[in-house]
């Protein structure tokens, strides 16, 4: 057996809760790889909705959207994650069935533009009530910076209370590593 690494974990739990036809959230678009990871999840009758604070995010994943054919498949905002439920159309409540959150600083980017524990639990918060039965939120945390580490304790705190007989956390990690290397905490609705 070969334990799989933090991002490709990530995307095994996406692929096992997301299908052709759904809806699913980028709370944080970054450079756009995890958007169009998704639009191919979805397929042409699917739909993802991508949140980012920065211009330059939104720039950068329409254009790789656009090389890729799929953009048509994206509605972009730009927006902090918290705003989701402003957003996306009240319809789709219930209907969500994973959502993804790369958590930090926009790499290549500005440093000191950084994802917040405020916003952040609040969007988690939305998400999951618009997230159907068995509908995962994945969060990659990013500690290896100071923002990083006050999240890091805040998100962790904010998981372990959540009520079990709503949803079901995981928190998958590499122990013995060097340098704050990311984990993830993913979140499944009952």
């Amino acid at each position: 057996m070969k334990l799989e690494r933090i991002l490709p974990f990530a995307r095994t739990v996406l692929e096992r809760a997301v299908h052709p036809g759904d809806i699913v959230v980028d709370a944080t678009i970054g450079n756009g790889h995890d958007t169009l990871f998704l639009s191919n999840l979805i397929g042409e009758h699917g739909h993802v909705y991508g949140f980012d604070v920065q211009q330059d995010a939104l720039e950068k994943t329409a254009k790789r959207l656009q090389e890729h054919s799929v953009y048509d498949r994206v509605t972009l905002f730009h927006a902090s994650h918290e705003q989701f439920s402003a957003f996306v159309p009240p319809s789709l409540k219930g209907k969500v069935t994973g959502a993804i959150f790369n958590l930090g600083y926009l790499p290549g980017g500005d440093k000191d533009i950084v994802t917040t524990p405020d916003s952040t639990i609040k969007a988690i918060e939305q998400l999951i009530d618009w997230l159907a039965p068995e509908g995962v939120i994945v969060l990659v945390i990013y500690h290896g910076h100071a923002e990083g580490k006050v999240e890091k304790q805040a998100l962790l705190q904010y998981v372990q209370q959540l009520d079990q007989t709503l949803v079901h956390v995981l928190q998958y990690q590499f122990i013995n590593q060097q340098n704050n290397p990311p984990f993830i905490v993913a979140i499944e609705k009952r």
